[in-house]
């Protein structure tokens, strides 16, 4: 009934089959993943941005990776400016991330020799790239910056390419190690991501702070693959039963076909009646045999 089954087509669509479910299943399982990552951090975020400011130097120290932990710490930082050695930080968007220019980072020295990178906020990008932009003042004298804490930025964590041969004072990563070796002085590890004090006419523009209220589409998509995996082996039952059922409607046909070219003759039917035209020859004798002399 379903030796059909046993057909190199539908072994090969049974294989597919096969693979397909566990693959659907694992797909699945990565997007629930990344779901509860982001669910993850966002409570991070979250606590992090509502804990209790704390001075720098106590969650970071040079060459000692920032703490996933301390991600988004609300710190505060006391020193001086030093212009002469900012950067700027290419390809960066603004707040609504319609237009493309630059981070403005500058080190700001804190007693004791130490210096940590602040990120003073977002300029448009000039008409010349190859030149350093026009970019604000930073204030002078001793000045204390309040902001988040962030991890150094790498390739791996970025996806950011670290191009080479860029103009003067441009980089494309903010990476404390980096300009440690361009200072020749100990960095604090990370950067501060300036909240306050407000900029004059909001220039840099400061960044916002990031969203923590999104999860995503990553549950949706998890479902999906889940329910792409229970859908073949449905698919699978629907289609064999319909081939069953075609394979046979056509026999049923096939034999339907082929009953009235049988030549029977009905069962009822007196065999000397199949042909009335022939019973002339057979009663001339009887006739002759009527009319002959006595």
């Amino acid at each position: 009934m379903y030796r059909f089954l046993l057909s190199r087509q539908w072994v090969i669509l049974t294989l597919v089959g096969l693979v397909l479910i566990p693959v659907m299943i694992k797909l699945g399982f990565w997007q629930f993943h990344r779901h509860e990552h982001r669910v993850a951090q966002n409570q991070l975020i979250d606590r992090s941005l509502h804990a209790k400011a704390v001075p720098v130097t106590e969650l970071t120290s040079p060459g000692r990776p920032l703490p996933r932990a301390d991600m988004w710490r609300t710190v505060t930082a006391t020193g001086t400016y030093d212009a002469a050695h900012e950067v700027v930080v290419r390809q960066r968007t603004a707040a609504d991330e319609s237009t493309i220019g630059y981070y403005v980072l500058t080190p700001l020295d804190l007693d004791g020799g130490r210096t940590v990178l602040v990120n003073r906020g977002w300029i448009p990008a000039g008409g010349d790239l190859t030149k350093f932009p026009d970019v604000p003042a930073a204030p002078r004298g001793t000045v204390t910056v309040t902001g988040r804490m962030m991890a150094d930025e790498t390739t791996e964590g970025s996806g950011i390419k670290d191009r080479q041969g860029l103009p003067d004072r441009q980089v494309m990563l903010i990476n404390s190690a980096q300009q440690a070796k361009a200072l020749h002085r100990p960095v604090l590890a990370g950067y501060i991501e300036q909240t306050a004090p407000k900029t004059p006419h909001n220039t840099p523009e400061l960044v916002p702070d990031p969203d923590y209220s999104s999860i995503g589409p990553h549950m949706a998509y998890a479902v999906q693959w889940w329910l792409f995996a229970a859908a073949v082996p449905v698919g699978w039952v629907v289609l064999a039963r319909r081939e069953r059922r075609d394979q046979a409607a056509a026999a049923a046909a096939g034999t339907d076909a082929a009953a009235p070219g049988t030549g029977a003759a009905p069962a009822d039917t007196d065999p000397a009646d199949v042909n009335p035209a022939d019973d002339g020859p057979a009663d001339a004798p009887v006739a002759r045999t009527a009319a002959a002399p006595e």
